[in-house]
């Protein structure tokens, strides 16, 4: 690179706080004058500011890649806190990782932005819509550039509240409301367990910033092993809930209750791939710690399948799809805790193109008919086809189908159960493909294919208009050509030389790639695709089996699978109703002992007081005749004493 260009380059990451700033004055404006004056204007200005954001983003993005192998920069705006040995900077880390994140954060929800103009151009909260919305990217993207914890703690919160604001944005009915305080609850579970991981790192090592943490575990090992894997398993917690792995999962699939476009945002480029970051920015640590990334390993396996066979039997097309990215979020942490970070971030990045437009495209299919739930659909390729054929292709990529984007990353995670020794969770992550592309085709031929079961549903259908399906399209070919640019050739594309740096274990070992074994394992989970499609068709196009009788027939499974496992009644009977009693003790012991004693000993003094004051009754004589009698009484006592009387 000719040192001119790196300049250049140099130059733009400088401007690296402007991608953060830009969505946050588009924030400030809508919230201050979006109700009173700008009205329909606050969803232009957001997405302009989304826009010049996702440029400078992907600006940002080449020239980290323009600044070779050894990319690392940060750029301080000011010293945020500073007490003795702990000093925290208001400081962004612009690296390999951070870049791809900042990219696909910006470009993803600029996209979703243009969308929304479009989707809620009739709702009457139009202004706040589209102040939250930017404020929701301001704080991810905080996140993701903080160089220390304490700083990617305020982004981290910072999502938590936009996510329970546009979760509830429609408070006025109770089930936005209940999804909204849901997220919020559980999220304040994972959030103490990164608190305790940020604390102990600060008492372990004297520092929260990622530079200083990382040299030190690397360099000397001189932490005890059980704090380590401690600190690990307490961030992992946080990013358990972040990223709705078991058992923090279940706010994800309410959340639904908010718009489709929140859910969209949400679901891909925001709040759930928070805890991944989380975790892949800290792999020196999770690796030092040992044990913890098998925790992370078997959770994320198990949250994958877990999720997968809930999507199998839902109808509506939002919770299919919800359930789906709490499956892939599995696949992701399998990724991180098998040793593969570089997979897991790369599966972030395809998913991101392909679920925003799974979510999207339902918000386009509810737009037409006003309605959710699949078994009042059918038919609708004929009355949606830029809807239809932009859906079918991030289906594909769901499924993993080759060369569609999602095949590269999630072949990659797989790849990587079974080559680093982990074969149980290598034969789980195929059958959740299978579960997987099972699922998607249920839900795209009960939406788009057969007859329509609602004919004045489907007469009333129509297609989105332009600002709507333009995205689109745009999404479906970052489905399309997202993982053949990032990740060919397999194990050793673009992607993988270009994060290697942020994500390596100093002294881990290196292999060349096995194309045989990279074949045969990618042959497997194409052919467990495409057996989950086959079955799929058979059930649902040629009713061989016919669905209703499967349902039949398998009974308790069906109910089980129907009622997600009776979590959310597990935790309301067990857990909740448990907090509650609990808190209703302490709240008796308060009020009838604490307050109950400072009241009784408040009525005592009263009572004192209320007989005292009757010997002041303001009367001359009455305090004389007092005195004398005081004086007759003493007189008589000490001449008792005396004489003796007293005595005897």
């Amino acid at each position: 690179m000719l040192p001119a260009e790196a300049s250049r380059g140099a130059d733009v990451i400088d401007l690296v706080w402007l991608v953060a700033l830009i969505p946050l004055a588009a924030a400030a404006i809508n919230g201050a004058f979006g109700r009173r004056w700008l009205g329909k204007a606050t969803g232009p200005i957001a997405t302009v500011a989304l826009g010049a954001s996702a440029a400078l983003g992907v600006a940002i993005f080449f020239a980290t890649i323009g600044l070779g192998h050894e990319a690392h920069r940060t750029v301080t705006l000011y010293e945020w806190m500073g007490v003795g040995d702990f000093r925290v900077g208001v400081t962004a880390l612009v690296d390999p990782l951070s870049a791809t994140m900042v990219a696909v954060v910006t470009v993803v929800s600029f996209l979703i932005h243009v969308y929304s103009n479009g989707y809620m151009s009739h709702d009457h909260g139009f202004h706040r819509f589209f102040t939250w919305l930017p404020l929701f990217v301001f704080f991810m993207l905080v996140l993701v550039l903080a160089d220390n914890y304490v700083l990617m703690f305020v982004g981290w919160e910072g999502v938590g509240l936009c996510s329970y604001l546009l979760i509830g944005f429609w408070f006025e009915r109770e089930a936005p409301y209940v999804a909204a305080k849901k997220a919020f609850v559980m999220n304040r579970i994972g959030d103490w367990g990164f608190t305790v991981g940020v604390i102990l790192t600060f008492l372990t090592f004297g520092s929260v910033a990622f530079h200083d943490v990382f040299a030190k575990v690397e360099a000397a090992h001189s932490a005890d092993p059980a704090m380590l894997t401690l600190i690990a398993i307490a961030f992992f917690l946080g990013a358990a809930g972040k990223s709705a792995q078991l058992p923090l999962y279940s706010w994800l699939p309410d959340a639904m209750e908010g718009p489709t476009p929140v859910s969209a945002l949400i679901h891909a480029a925001t709040m759930v791939t928070a805890g991944v970051y989380l975790v892949a920015r800290s792999t020196a640590l999770f690796a030092a710690a040992g044990p913890a990334l098998v925790v992370v390993a078997i959770v994320g396996a198990i949250t994958a399948i877990f999720a997968a066979t809930i999507a199998l039997v839902q109808f509506d097309i939002k919770r299919v799809m919800a359930y789906s990215t709490v499956s892939q979020l599995g696949y992701m942490f399998l990724a991180l805790g098998v040793g593969a970070p570089i997979a897991a971030i790369f599966h972030l990045a395809t998913h991101a193109f392909f679920k925003a437009l799974l979510f999207l495209g339902s918000g386009s299919v509810i737009h037409a008919t006003e309605e959710q739930d699949m078994r009042r659909m059918g038919g609708l390729r004929r009355k949606l086809p830029v809807t239809y054929w932009t859906m079918l292709l991030a289906g594909g990529a769901l499924a993993a189908i080759p060369p569609l984007a999602g095949f590269w990353s999630k072949d990659e995670i797989v790849g990587a159960a079974f080559t680093n020794g982990y074969p149980l969770l290598w034969g789980i992550g195929v059958l959740t493909g299978a579960l997987t592309a099972f699922y998607v085709t249920r839900a795209l031929w009960m939406t788009f294919h057969g007859e329509p079961r609602d004919h004045h549903l489907y007469e009333h259908a129509h297609e989105s208009p332009p600002v709507m399906t333009v995205p689109l399209v745009l999404l479906a070919a970052g489905s399309v050509i997202a993982g053949v640019v990032l990740g060919f050739p397999p194990d050793a594309g673009f992607i993988h030389g270009f994060l290697e740096p942020s994500v390596a274990v100093r002294g881990a070992e290196h292999h060349a790639p096995d194309y045989g074994l990279i074949t045969t394992l990618a042959g497997a989970s194409v052919l467990a695709g495409l057996i989950g499609i086959a079955i799929g068709l058979a059930m649902y196009a040629r009713r061989r089996p016919d669905p209703a009788a499967v349902a039949r027939a398998a009974g308790p499974v069906y109910t089980l699978l129907r009622n997600r496992y009776y979590v959310d009644e597990l935790y309301d009977r067990r857990f909740v109703d448990l907090m509650r009693a609990a808190f209703g003790a302490a709240w008796a012991f308060d009020i009838h002992i604490i307050d109950g004693i400072v009241d009784r000993l408040g009525w005592l003094a009263r009572l004192i007081g209320g007989q005292a004051r009757r010997v002041q009754t303001g009367v001359v004589g009455n305090y004389a005749l007092s005195i004398a009698a005081g004086l007759v009484v003493l007189i008589v006592v000490y001449g008792g004493y005396a004489t003796g009387v007293f005595r005897r």
